[in-house]
Parts: C-alpha cells; structure tokens; sequence
C-alpha cells in the first residue's frame, strides 16, 4: 500500500519548537523530492519547505530562518524542525513526496500545528 504517515505536531505557544515526521511505505519508490505544504483556515495550501534527492532546499520567504528541512531519500523520511513559531504558522501540514518519471505524487494525511500567541 503506497501512503505517506505522518507524525508530530500539537499545540505550541508562539516562541516555541515543533518537529514534523513523515515516512512513506515501503511501496513508494524513486523519489525525486520530499516536501511540506499547509493550509490555514480560509486559504491555498502553500509550499513551506522542500528539499530534493540531491540535498538541495527551499523555503518559504516566511519561514525561512525558523524552519529546517532534513531527509533521508533512501529510508523514505523528511522531517520539518520548526523553531520561533508565530500564530500565523497555525494551519494544517502536509509532507508530499514527488516523483518525476513517471510523475506521481503523495500526500501525507496532515498533522494540525497551533500556535497560541
């Protein structure tokens, strides 16, 4: 069975340090890049963090600094290491992982992050 699980999450005062986890079954082969999105209430999923096979990154310009992407392409893992959260990091988070060829990607089933200011 090809799915994503993801674990971690909660509440959090703003100021404070969360750390997603997101593994994907054995099934799931090939992949190119491994990624968080998240959606808040009222708004488009948006791409927070991603990094590729090759190890390279990219951040949102809002979370860049706080947030820390870091993976193992070869177990399939990716972890989102959030520090200095804000209230407005407040949403639901998603790992995705992508392949390119043939072209497929996976959502995982989102983890809800709060921040209390």
């Amino acid at each position: 069975q090809e799915q994503l699980l993801q674990s971690g999450g909660g509440w959090v005062q703003a100021g404070g340090s969360l750390r997603l986890s997101c593994v994907a079954s054995g099934s799931i082969v090939n992949i190119n890049f491994m990624g968080w999105h998240r959606q808040a209430p009222g708004k488009q999923r948006e791409l927070v963090a991603r990094i590729t096979s090759g190890g390279n990154t990219y951040y949102a310009d809002s979370v860049k600094g706080r947030f820390t992407i870091s993976g193992d392409n070869a177990k399939h893992t990716v972890y989102l290491q959030m520090n200095s959260l804000k209230p407005e990091d407040t949403a639901v988070y998603y790992c995705k992982f992508g392949r390119t060829y043939p072209a497929r990607d996976y959502w995982g089933q989102g983890t809800q992050v709060t921040v209390s200011s």
